[in-house]
């Protein structure tokens, strides 16, 4: 029998893929990649009786792939916090999907297990920007405020990494930085023994001072629009700045796009931290996805542009 591990890039993903083998220690393969490469579960080359594990990955993304592999008789473990579409009812499916508001994939394993490694749980909300929830998951747990400050700077950095066009973009590529990882049980641990968190962190604070003269493109009660530049530290900024902008107003949307050397644009969105609804319903609209509180569009036509601010103006959120 082989196991594939199947993940987003991002911080949640390779953290809630690092919980899981620790508590299930088993040789597997993983497949990942950048954050926005969602399609991952069509590159399994699985026969039956294999077993796959797949995490924060939106089963609306992966439908065709997800049926091909129950099919042929391959167990899969599914668990989400993203769109599902059409969920399969297959004796071989174990679907973990909760789409709450405050989860994310990281705080599901660790439901599932228990809480075993609580500090890459921490890591990957914190991460997903639930850093309220995160606290106080944190706080319960006993972690003090000095470590509960390391996590959070761990997961904004994990999660940083994810975002490019290519691999040249970042500064380890997903599949690498969770070996690194993964050698670790307590993420704290981790931080004392290796640079490349820190290396992520000053990359990430470089790239953010570089966004701080931009100029909204539209601005409107209660929402705004940003864009930047078709550039590397745009390419790996863009998902990070959505973040920071929204925890510092948490009463305002946020768009935050990018121009692509095609001329259409990527888009990280946003809703207010304090109103976190409607977003998913915004990205999927121009062929996104995300959830209620986030959500992000590949590519943007420009001749869509108009109709993106103005469908994004009239969400909920500015009323």
């Amino acid at each position: 029998m082989q196991r594939f591990d199947v993940c987003n890039g991002d911080a949640d993903g390779l953290c809630a893929t690092v919980q899981w083998r620790w508590f299930d220690p088993a040789q597997a393969t993983l497949i990942t990649g950048l954050k926005r490469e969602i399609d991952l579960l069509g590159r399994v080359q699985a026969r039956a009786g294999d077993e796959v594990n797949v995490f924060d990955l939106s089963m609306q993304r992966n439908q065709a792939a997800l049926h091909a592999l129950l099919a042929q008789g391959v167990r899969i473990r599914y668990v989400d916090h993203h769109a599902t579409g059409e969920m399969p009812l297959h004796r071989l499916l174990q679907a973990h999907v909760d789409l709450g508001r405050d989860v994310c994939t990281s705080l599901l394993v660790d439901r599932l297990i228990q809480g075993a490694s609580r500090g890459w749980a921490l890591v990957g909300a914190y991460g997903d920007n639930l850093g309220q929830v995160a606290d106080a998951l944190a706080k319960a747990s006993g972690f003090d405020a000095a470590a509960r400050a390391a996590l959070r700077r761990m997961g904004e950095a994990i999660n940083y990494n994810a975002y490019g066009d290519s691999e040249l973009d970042v500064l380890l590529a997903p599949q690498h930085l969770y070996r690194r990882m993964q050698a670790y049980r307590d993420p704290l641990d981790m931080l004392a023994a290796e640079s490349v968190i820190d290396e992520l962190d000053t990359q990430r604070r470089a790239d953010l001072d570089q966004a701080v003269s931009l100029q909204p493109l539209w601005q409107g009660p209660g929402a705004q629009v940003l864009c930047l530049p078709d550039a590397p530290w745009a390419r790996r900024v863009i998902g990070v700045l959505a973040n920071e902008l929204a925890n510092a107003q948490p009463d305002t949307a946020h768009a935050v796009l990018r121009q692509q050397a095609d001329g259409s644009y990527s888009a990280s969105v946003r809703a207010p931290m304090n109103k976190p609804s409607g977003t998913e319903a915004v990205c999927q609209a121009f062929g996104g996805n995300g959830r209620a509180r986030a959500g992000g569009i590949d590519a943007l036509p420009s001749d869509l542009l108009s109709r993106f601010i103005d469908t994004f103006a009239a969400a909920p959120w500015g009323k």
